[in-house]
């Protein structure tokens, strides 16, 4: 019999140990841990042990997650509670502005607009190659950014930024009307494997708040 066929016989024969259970004082396998031997049933408490730190490990960790989660659900909510009852369109901005800084923590933070009119840096024309990426985007795209066109939203802070993340802007049909991008000197804060479940929901409330002066 090779080992394979011995795993097979145990699983298939649960009352082999009540049979022979003299076998389980007298079997002595390796420490995980070191070179002794120890007993089965000693080797079976160790397994256990291992396997139930793993398990609080990963508790403690969605636990975590769900702490952060929920954090980040009262940030959008406050961000909303912001947002639609500004008076007009730059109160709409100062509070966007305001919330992204001293709530969400995003030292930087453009908008560009290429629908109506308006004053202010938002509404200064957008390369069409940006409009055109930003139409393109299914999804909130983070990650390292080097488009010097991109960057130029930045004004004097370009250099230093090392992250972003871009959100298109859309209507209610669907078509792309701006974009707001976030960047950070931090190159780990928007890196391509992060979630954008709660970037989407951002972009989707700006969009439902602009419209309105749009």
């Amino acid at each position: 019999m090779n080992a394979e066929d011995v795993v097979r016989y145990l699983q298939d024969d649960p009352g082999f140990f009540e049979d022979y259970a003299e076998l389980l004082a007298q079997i002595y396998i390796p420490h995980p841990h070191g070179g002794r031997a120890i007993p089965i049933a000693e080797r079976q408490i160790l397994t256990l042990r291992e396997k139930s730190r793993m398990l609080e490990g990963k508790l403690s960790e969605l636990i975590q997650f769900g702490e952060e989660n929920d954090a980040i659900g009262e940030k959008m909510h406050r961000l909303c509670l912001a947002l639609f009852p500004a008076a007009d369109l730059q109160a709409l901005l100062q509070a966007l502005y305001y919330n992204l800084r001293e709530d969400f923590a995003v030292p930087h933070a453009a908008l560009r607009v290429w629908r109506g009119t308006g004053k202010g840096a938002e509404f200064a024309p957008a390369a069409e190659e940006l409009r055109q990426y930003a139409g393109a985007l299914d999804q909130a795209y983070c990650g390292p950014d080097s488009n010097p066109a991109l960057l130029s939203w930045f004004g004097d802070a370009a250099a230093q930024l090392r992250s972003s993340a871009c959100m298109p802007l859309r209507d209610a049909g669907g078509e792309c009307f701006g974009m707001l991008v976030l960047a950070s000197e931090d190159p780990k804060r928007f890196y391509p494997e992060m979630g954008t479940l709660y970037l989407k929901r951002l972009s989707e409330l700006l969009s439902a708040a602009l419209r309105r002066y749009l």
